[in-house]
């Protein structure tokens, strides 16, 4: 299934795409995608409608916004240094284990939004990411287990102030969690819809120019592990989102650097999930 949520920011409703491309408002039916919704077996009931032709659900047609398709999770986790050559350019060694880090659940944005540039920060870059949805509760799990518990994948741009996150004393987290920085979308993709999450093209543009071109099958550490991985640290809830890192070709790696600025246009993309773009803006 393909799953979207369209509206205003705060009043977003859950839709369906389906497969010759058709959205259906799916409001009538279910509430908002969310951790309850996941919870309570959503996702099947979700299905069971689609398969019985979306009874009383309206096509979407005309414009309107594409929310985040997941409404604001419990946590948005990141996996920082996941691949290689992203390692290098960041200066650093490849880890032994999964770095991790938060970003604000309040820079949580829709895949189209405007991205603001926090006032007087010059160095604002971008990366591409697979994000994980989990489905399912996960405290401690295997990384057999892994996989039942995910319900599904969406992209995600990790916004960064590289001053905020490098120079300033302290955790990664306050170069990371401005307001906007956390765009994902524009669809949240079941397991069903992709052959294998570690093999997919993601890229990413910068007013056309392409900067990152990878392949989630060169991630250090898979998905499945990932999950396991940060399950035994923390307890994992229904919505919650698992960037799972970017490839080289940052902003920031490149020489001389360059980061984004106001007026820039960031598109960025996942083999079989979609593309999403934000216009950068100053605050």
């Amino acid at each position: 299934m393909k799953l979207m949520r369209l509206g205003e920011i705060g009043y977003e409703e859950p839709a369906v795409m389906l497969d010759d491309g058709r959205i259906i408002d799916a409001s009538t039916e279910f509430g908002d995608y969310n951790e309850a919704f996941l919870s309570c077996s959503g996702l099947e009931a979700l299905q069971s409608w689609i398969e019985s032709g979306c009874p009383g659900g309206i096509e979407k047609k005309g414009d309107y916004r594409i929310g985040a398709p997941i409404a604001r999770p419990s946590k948005i986790i990141c996996v920082g240094q996941n691949y290689a050559d992203h390692a290098r350019e960041f200066g650093a060694e490849v880890p032994p284990e999964p770095v991790i880090f938060m970003k604000a659940t309040t820079a949580y944005n829709g895949p189209f939004d405007q991205v603001e540039i926090p006032p007087g920060a010059t160095k604002l870059d971008y990366e591409v990411e697979l994000a994980v949805v989990m489905g399912m509760t996960a405290k401690r799990i295997s990384q057999a287990e892994a996989r039942s518990h995910i319900a599904g994948y969406s992209v995600f741009c990790d916004y960064s102030e590289r001053d905020y996150q490098k120079q300033r004393a302290g955790q990664w987290v306050k170069g990371k969690s401005s307001d906007t920085f956390a765009p994902l979308g524009p669809l949240f993709v079941t397991p069903d819809e992709l052959n294998d999450p570690q093999s997919l093209r993601l890229w990413s543009k910068v007013n056309g120019e392409l900067r990152q071109n990878g392949w989630t099958g060169d991630m250090l550490f898979h998905v499945d592990y990932v999950v396991s991985y940060i399950s035994q640290f923390m307890t994992l809830l229904p919505g919650d989102i698992i960037a799972t890192g970017t490839p080289g070709g940052v902003g920031m790696g490149m020489n001389p650097p360059k980061f984004l600025e106001a007026g820039d246009l960031v598109e960025l993309g996942i083999e079989g999930i979609g593309e999403i773009k934000q216009r950068i803006v100053a605050s």
